[in-house]
């Protein structure tokens, strides 16, 4: 979950590496370095923390070179300080590195008996040695000598002492791509690292390298042999890469979803709901179960669209968590289908699910934000969400795209199975339509739930309740609250409450009622009024004009009365907002809230 940049070509490196590493900042922050080419050979500057501790080490002794890497750090092996951070230096070898070296005891305890000496706790260490172990005089040999002994996920970014021209890369299961520009070149984890100098690069598959110059770029496929490879090209403009005047990039991005919902709902809509998603999926008719396979929030939204696929559709739908699902005994049936959804395609966990399922022949779709990512480029099937670029460690924009996506292939999966009325289902097209203005309606309100945050800013408890759907939506709010603003949230089944939970409930304790759905509205009602008797601090969320006595609750949101098919998307931004404005009040970082990185691409 490490961000890595590198630079060669005629400018100083430095200050590119350092830009690039502040796009990359998201994706980890326990420390950060640059390794920079001088006339006096490598110069290593790198230190705990953030990459302003960085630039503070650096001062004006700003390292001079035009061929560098970079790398900011989310901690696995080795706890964040100056000596674990990256690049690391063995020999004639630096190395900056995303992913995770499994082997790294054996390979370091067999190098040490060797004679070499290590200086840092991480597996980051391992791979610089063993590569300097194994040069000769030939990178490339070097390179392909050490991975061939790793056992585990990486990216690499290489410089060799006595290849001042050159910079080196390679990847297995961590994402890495080659930035190509004019008289020079860049690798990166991501493309905001690289977008403000080109939106040009290539994708590196798995064990390719890359020998990069400031001129040319030679990529090797596992045997050696030199590749022709397909040139990407970025549609994302610098400015989504920046916060545009907001104080975060969280609340930027609650602010975008009526636009990125608008760009991912509106074409897909354009030819009648018997053609969504026609091009992706000409033919749906043998999908008899599905398999919704995610992590975090991608998985809460694939559980709003399990309720609304058998609604409609009629199609049974099962939600697992990616990491169980890899590891649990697999009973695949003859029409089965997995679903895998992630906002950055390459959650380790969802990638290694995908290829479980792909492995047993079973039929994969794909539900990502980025593309040509691992998951994307693997899947039977992709499915692209087009929330553009999401900084913000916690999700908001990419989330909302995903519910509609999967409300999308409920409408298409009713469609060829008839299970509802055509009249019926150009009303539900009808709805999704009005989704952006609903979400930009809802931002409207943006003060109501920023003065009831600031209320609850002090409470260390709190609990979140619903059902049906609306359970779904709590298990997404909780962990909207909890990751950025640090408060213990639980999210739970209101039916469940009587099962052990309520005896948590005691006086002034916050709950957030979710009662948005018209089914189970009452029921939802009667547990409110269950923890309400018991002292709880209730904030209820209704659409308006609900019939409920104002003696259940303390604070209400109250959304739009939309039909219930795009509800789950109105009820969800308010509390967005909520979850935002609490953490602003608790003094927290929003956009990098502790020990989390925006993509987790190790296990």
């Amino acid at each position: 979950m490490c961000g890595i940049v590198g630079y060669i070509g005629n400018k100083n490196s430095t200050e590119i590496l350092i830009d690039g590493l502040k796009k990359l900042e998201y994706r980890g922050y326990d420390s950060a370095g640059v390794a920079v080419f001088g006339q006096n050979g490598v110069n290593i500057v790198k230190s705990k923390g953030r990459i302003r501790n960085l630039e503070d080490k650096i001062g004006v002794n700003v390292p001079q070179g035009v061929c560098g890497i970079g790398h900011t750090r989310w901690a696995t092996h080795g706890e964040p300080s100056d000596t674990n951070s990256h690049p690391h230096k063995s020999g004639r070898v630096t190395l900056v590195h995303n992913g995770i070296i499994e082997n790294y005891s054996e390979l370091r305890e067999e190098m040490c008996d060797e004679g070499r000496v290590f200086i840092s706790g991480t597996d980051t260490e391992v791979a610089a040695q063993l590569i300097d172990k194994c040069y000769n005089g030939d990178p490339v040999a070097a390179i392909y000598d050490a991975v061939s002994k790793i056992i585990g996920s990486y990216a690499f970014g290489i410089l060799f002492d006595d290849r001042p021209d050159t910079l080196y890369a390679i990847r297995k299961d961590s994402p890495l791509i080659v930035g190509i520009g004019e008289g020079e070149n860049f690798i990166a984890s991501d493309i905001p690292a690289i977008l403000s100098m080109t939106n040009h690069y290539y994708l590196l598959e798995e064990n390719e390298l890359a020998i990069i110059k400031s001129d040319s770029i030679e990529i090797l496929d596992r045997n050696r042999t030199p590749l022709k490879k397909d040139v990407f090209v970025a549609t994302w403009d610098v400015s989504a890469a920046e916060k545009g005047g907001y104080d975060h990039f969280m609340l930027k991005e609650i602010n975008e979803q009526p636009r990125v919902l608008a760009d991912t709902i509106v074409p897909r809509l354009k030819n009648g709901v018997k053609n969504i998603f026609i091009e992706e999926m000409p033919d749906v008719s043998k999908i008899k179960r599905l398999h919704v396979v995610a992590c975090g929030s991608a998985l809460h939204a694939g559980m709003v669209g399990r309720h609304m696929i058998e609604r409609i559709a009629r199609v049974p739908v099962i939600t697992e968590v990616a990491s169980e699902f890899r590891y649990s005994s697999l009973l695949f049936e003859e029409g089965d289908a997995v679903v895998v959804i992630s906002q950055s395609g390459e959650t380790a966990d969802t990638l290694a699910a995908l290829r479980i399922a792909k492995k047993k022949g079973i039929p994969t779709i794909a539900i990502v934000n980025v593309v040509g990512s691992t998951i994307a480029r693997e899947a039977d099937i992709v499915l692209y969400t087009c929330a553009g670029p999401e900084i913000a460690v916690a999700t908001t924009k990419a989330y909302t795209c995903q519910v509609a996506i999967m409300l999308m292939m409920a409408l298409r999966l009713a469609s060829d199975r008839h299970t509802v009325s055509d009249e019926e289902l150009e009303h539900y097209v009808e709805l999704l339509r009005q989704i952006p203005d609903v979400v930009a309606g809802e931002l409207e309100n943006a003060d109501v739930y920023k003065q009831m945050a600031e209320s609850y800013k002090n409470c260390e408890d709190l609990f979140f309740i619903g059902r049906g759907y609306d359970s779904a939506l709590c298990w997404e709010a909780s962990i909207k609250l909890k990751e950025i603003s640090y408060i213990h949230s639980e999210a739970y089944a209101a039916g469940e409450l009587k099962h052990g939970t309520i005896s948590l409930i005691e006086p002034g304790l916050p709950v957030v009622a979710i009662a948005s759905g018209d089914q189970l509205f009452e029921k939802t009602i009667s547990n409110v009024k269950e923890v309400k008797a018991r002292g709880a601090r209730v904030i209820l969320l209704c659409k308006k004009g609900a019939n409920v006595d104002d003696t259940v609750y303390d604070d209400l949101i109250e959304i739009p009365d939309v039909d219930e098919f795009i509800r789950p998307i109105a009820a969800i931004v308010p509390l967005q907002i909520f979850a935002y404005y609490t953490a602003c009040a608790r003094g927290c970082d929003v956009d990098k809230p502790r020990n989390l990185a925006k993509s987790v691409t190790v296990e």
